[in-house]
């Protein structure tokens, strides 16, 4: 393991609970060691310290963290400034039930399609649904400039990475989902979401 006061971060490249992770990251400006690990090789010193071998996972010290929603938490609480949570705590459970729909609802169905294990079959109707949802979800994103809120949150830290990897995911969303594409285009524009990409995913788009 790196130096004891070093932050460490084992990444996948081209996974999209990883780039939550490298996102919350950037935007609140922490420095860390991102070690990026292919799926298929797990170092030695990971799996040491987790039991599950599985990334994202994340080092402070003698802290090890190994769910991107934990990690993203303590990240939250660590570091408060910039808030990516909202202060009081109705609007805080607001946001973490609509981060587990994310889970839910989007993220779950990208990981069957992105999964090459899963039937074909399986794999189309996942792309379908997560198709049409997205679609029938876009004029929300008409409302606000983020996702369901004023202010750039951890929300926009999950969906982000998931909507990048459309293009892998072999989605193509039209014309009529414009609110969805604008907000797209601005958050992939955001220096620390420009920051957070690997080459693995600079290459996806």
């Amino acid at each position: 393991m790196a130096a004891a006061n070093r932050l460490i971060c084992y990444s996948d490249p081209g996974d999209h609970y990883s780039h939550r992770v490298r996102l919350v990251l950037a935007e609140k400006g922490i420095g860390v060691e991102v070690v990026n690990v292919s799926p298929c090789d797990c170092p030695a010193q990971l799996a040491e310290i987790n039991p599950y071998s599985s990334v994202p996972t994340f080092v402070d010290r003698d802290l090890v963290l190994y769910e991107s929603g934990v990690i993203l938490e303590y990240l939250e609480e660590r570091s408060p400034h910039p808030a990516l949570l909202p202060a009081y705590p109705v609007a805080r459970a607001n946001t973490r039930l609509l981060l587990h729909r994310i889970q839910k609802d989007w993220a779950a169905l990208a990981d069957i399609v992105l999964d090459s294990r899963t039937p074909e079959a399986e794999r189309s109707a996942s792309r379908k649904v997560l198709r049409e949802s997205l679609i029938g979800v876009s004029p929300v994103f008409a409302e606000k400039p983020f996702f369901m809120s004023d202010e750039f949150s951890l929300l926009d830290c999950c969906l982000l990475p998931l909507l990048w990897r459309l293009p892998k995911l072999n989605i193509e969303l039209p014309r009529q989902a414009r609110p969805l594409l604008e907000y797209m285009e601005q958050g992939f524009g955001r220096p620390a979401f420009q920051m957070s990409l690997s080459e693995v995913e600079r290459s996806m788009r």
